[in-house]
């Protein structure tokens, strides 16, 4: 039900006093408007630069009371069947003397048909008012709401020449879906900065403008992304699997009856791309990376850190369809089974509102988690319906390395063709992808300290003298593999 039908069977039901939190102001001003319209009651807007606008007096009263006690002071007077707007009334809620005025105008208000109506970005609601006001939540505006403000931008300019906005439906729709996330002030300003900058309509606009939406936050960070699927050496089963639902987020999956995927489990050994994997498919996705950093969530303040995850979440929600990418899970809710001693159970709370929120989730964010020490992490996190699967990464095996080798060699200039790679593959037995990568990177730096070309016995000497993960942590990946194996899905198939 949109906020307009809302706010119209809460005034014909007497409700006296409505809590509308936004900060689309001039949005829900329109929407009170029109009810007032609709139900034929006069209308009144205030604000303390402005005052009433139109004057519920037919005179301007002198008197000694500051602004906010006058105007409602000013409701208590006016007539019947009316309803009254007042802006950024919630630093006022403090006074007692406001509080005292707002609650004796309640059953005044009933008897009369009037309603009073507060819009504020904040709720900021006393005890001593709970009973007497009704608070709504403006949502950010549907799709349907975006794709008439995108119509509106198109018609303004389409008989400009200098303008490229003929659009595809297709392109309408991406555009819209891109957009979800923004106010609507947002969308047409980014449009309009849009067309200005590359005289046509562009997705990498509205993205710089969720981009800083997400850094005012300063709870999430907006992870820019380049890497692509095939930077990312194997794991064919989970890229197959991830292929499959690349447009799994769209609406169109919704009227196929797919429920969007709530996200994927990385368990693995360190170094072998679980992080660059997350990060290639919301490129491979089109779609913005929020990354969440758990310890930013937590805070000094009794109840900040719950309040942090509820805006982080809420955060992602309004940015989407996003991945939320959060590394290295139980370094931040590793102790959410303690018993609540060493923090006062605020990580146990924090990890309660996240778990809930993995189960219950309609919102089309795609989570993709990583994590080295499986048994680091509560029970309750593994269970079927938080994440859609748990995939463990193993080391990559000899085929896959030589994928890791070619894509790394690549990246720095060279022509595989001039290197052995299957001598390569077989002498890096045992290595993850980041410990190959660091043997590139040192053949690198020992060709360019003798001022020659990159060989292949740099990069093997590189391998014979490096102790892989591999070696030096044998007893822990065996245990976790041993522990993988009937629990988890191969990210790919190892041919070693």
């Amino acid at each position: 039900m949109d906020i307009s039908r809302q706010i119209e069977i809460l005034v014909r039901a007497k409700y006296p006093i409505l809590y509308v939190v936004t900060w689309e102001e001039n949005r829900a001003e329109a929407a009170i408007e029109s009810v007032a319209k609709r139900l034929n009651r006069k209308y009144f807007s205030w604000s303390i630069t402005q005052g009433y606008r139109p004057s519920p007096q037919a005179q301007i009263r002198q008197t000694a009371l500051s602004p906010e006690l006058e105007a409602l002071a000013q409701v208590h007077e006016a007539e019947d069947y009316s309803i009254f707007l007042l802006k950024d009334f919630h630093p006022y809620l403090k006074d007692p003397r406001s509080i005292r005025l707002l609650r004796d105008l309640a059953q005044k208000l009933r008897v009369r048909s009037q309603t009073l109506v507060l819009v504020s970005p904040s709720l900021n609601l006393p005890n001593d008012l709970e009973k007497d006001v009704t608070v709504l939540d403006l949502g950010l505006p549907s799709a349907v709401e975006i794709q008439a403000t995108l119509d509106k931008v198109i018609a303004a300019v389409k008989d400009n020449p200098a303008f490229q906005v003929d659009l595809s439906a297709e392109q309408k729709e991406e555009l819209v879906r891109t957009a979800q996330g923004l106010t609507l002030d947002e969308v047409e300003s980014v449009l309009a900065r849009s067309l200005v900058e590359n005289k046509s309509f562009k997705i990498d606009a509205i993205l710089d403008e969720k981009k800083q939406i997400i850094r005012k936050s300063g709870i999430l960070e907006y992870f820019p992304v380049s890497d692509k699927l095939t930077d990312v050496g194997g794991m064919e089963l989970l890229k197959d699997w991830l292929k499959q639902r690349r447009d799994s987020l769209s609406d169109k999956a919704r009227s196929f009856g797919l429920p969007a995927p709530k996200g994927i489990l990385l368990l693995g050994v360190q170094g072998c791309g679980k992080s660059l994997l997350a990060k290639a498919v919301a490129s491979h996705w089109q779609l913005p990376m929020l990354r969440l950093d758990v310890g930013r969530i937590f805070g000094s303040l009794v109840g900040q850190s719950e309040d942090n995850i509820r805006r982080a979440i809420a955060m992602s929600e309004s940015i989407a369809p996003c991945v939320l990418w959060a590394d290295e899970l139980e370094k931040g809710f590793g102790g959410a089974s303690s018993n609540g001693v060493s923090d006062g159970g605020t990580t146990a709370r924090v990890f309660a509102t996240f778990l809930t929120w993995m189960q219950e989730k309609t919102s089309p964010v795609f989570l993709i988690a990583t994590a080295n020490d499986i048994s680091a992490l509560p029970p309750e996190m593994l269970r079927k319906g938080r994440f859609d699967e748990i995939f463990f990464v193993d080391l990559p095996d000899r085929f896959e390395r030589q994928d890791i080798w070619r894509i790394h060699l690549e990246k720095r200039g060279r022509d595989v063709e001039h290197f052995q790679i299957e001598q390569l593959a077989e002498a890096s037995h045992g290595f993850s992808g980041a410990e190959i990568e660091q043997a590139v990177v040192g053949g690198l730096f020992r060709a360019y300290a003798e001022d020659r070309e990159l060989q292949q016995m740099d990069l093997i000497d590189e391998v014979k003298a490096s102790n892989p993960l591999s070696v030096i942590m044998k007893e822990d990946i065996d245990e976790l593999r041993a522990w993988a194996g009937p629990r988890t899905r191969p990210a790919s198939i190892i041919n070693d």
